[in-house]
């Protein structure tokens, strides 16, 4: 009876794993997402550090270059960066205060220009009341009593306790960041030649060797490049606004570069900020028209023709990818997470590029042709020789 009770339970063969290889991979995605939440006061940070080592990169070569130690190069790296926010910081401080200085009296300016707009809607909103009192029957008198409303007292923290709170945190952050993003410029040479001692497979070592020379060419060469152009772009919008007469042209051409670096939201909303800028400032249309149509003109010009010509395909991405990345991480780690999230996508796709068993993701990120249908027209490496060229091609026919 035993032997029969064993024989009639069904047993079901899993060929590969494929059965309970797709739920482990959506559990470790929610893991890695959950994990990324709860942890973004620490990879915020890291993040940044990543990035900007690799923006940092070329900087770091070239003062190699001038028989500079690596150490002093990344120093120096890490210096003139910091010595630019610094710059940044001090012109854009006296405007960010006076502009705080000067609220009540922009309210009140905004609150004037934008008269006329609210007596239009308080006329529409009467006439709207009285179509609804006169479709509507008159309520019944209630005899019961009302209670008198309660009062609710909110207590708001103010501006200086917040900043207190809130400041040394930031500053542990930017630190911590200054401080990793310059370890990993010093010792970038030893981690790779570290991370070519782990795998034992002569293949593995080749695969790990081109995955860490794309990323080096797709991500530090497009971040770089990106770098110059949008800050082209702040010293134009600068002086523009500078020749128009805007107030504080520097704070708001700094804001122009910066929010390029956010694809699809980024400019929009520098170019919205700087209009309402020109509503409170300027009492004529040609005036509160004139920024922000040529900043849009200025954006135009960038995205559509200087950015392709100096920026190579080869880092191109799913437009549908990219505002998803851009939207997905900016509510999970603020504006930070939404700068990092292109350098982000192309590093997963320059690594998926590489591996087989992540070549679907890799054609979901690709814009039009993945990048490992182009990796065969790349030169070998140097610790390759002719010889493994020739058999790895004759293997791949």
């Amino acid at each position: 009876m035993v032997q029969k009770s064993i024989e009639s339970v069904p047993t079901v063969h899993v060929q590969g794993g494929s059965a309970i290889r797709r739920p482990l991979i959506v559990l470790a995605v929610c893991a890695v997402g959950v994990v990324a939440y709860l942890a973004r006061d620490f990879l915020i940070p890291t993040a940044a550090a990543i990035v900007l080592a690799l923006i940092m990169t070329p900087v770091a070569k070239k003062f190699e270059r001038l028989r500079l130690p690596p150490t002093a190069a990344a120093g120096a790296s890490v210096s003139l960066l910091a010595l630019v926010v610094a710059g940044v910081l001090a012109v854009s401080a006296p405007a960010l205060s006076a502009w705080a200085e000067q609220a009540p009296y922009l309210t009140y300016t905004l609150e004037r220009k934008l008269e006329g707009l609210r007596k239009s809607l308080a006329f529409v909103k009467q006439v709207t009341d009285r179509v609804e009192q006169a479709t509507q029957a008159q309520p019944a008198q209630a005899n019961t009593e009302r209670k008198p409303p309660e009062t609710v007292v909110v207590r708001e923290q103010s501006l200086l306790s917040e900043l207190m709170s809130t400041t040394p945190a930031v500053l542990l952050q930017i630190g911590y960041a200054a401080v990793l993003s310059f370890m990993i410029l010093a010792h970038r040479n030893d981690h790779k030649r570290q991370i070519l001692r782990v795998p034992i497979n002569f293949t593995t070592r080749v695969r790990i060797a081109r995955v860490m020379r794309d990323i080096n060419d797709r991500v530090g060469t497009y971040l770089f490049a990106l770098v110059v152009i949008y800050s082209l772009v702040a010293v134009v919008s600068t002086i523009v606004l500078a020749l128009l007469g805007f107030p504080n042209p520097i704070l708001w051409g700094v804001l122009v570069g910066l929010a390029s670096f956010v694809p699809f939201v980024g400019p929009p909303v520098a170019i919205g900020l700087v209009a309402f800028v020109a509503l409170l400032t300027y009492d004529d249309w040609v005036h509160m028209l004139a920024a922000p149509a040529i900043l849009a003109a200025i954006h135009f010009v960038e995205s559509q023709l200087i950015t392709p010509a100096f920026v190579s395909r080869r880092c191109a991405l799913n437009t549908v990818a990219v505002f998803s990345g851009v939207a997905f991480l900016g509510w999970m780690w603020g504006a930070v997470g939404a700068i990092v999230a292109v350098p982000l996508l192309i590093l997963i796709s320059t690594v998926a590029a590489h591996l087989p068993s992540l070549r679907w993701l890799e054609v979901l990120l690709s814009e039009d042709r993945p990048v490992s249908d182009r990796l065969a027209v790349k030169p070998p490496l140097a610790s390759v020789t002719p010889v493994q060229v020739r058999r790895r091609r004759v293997a791949t026919k």
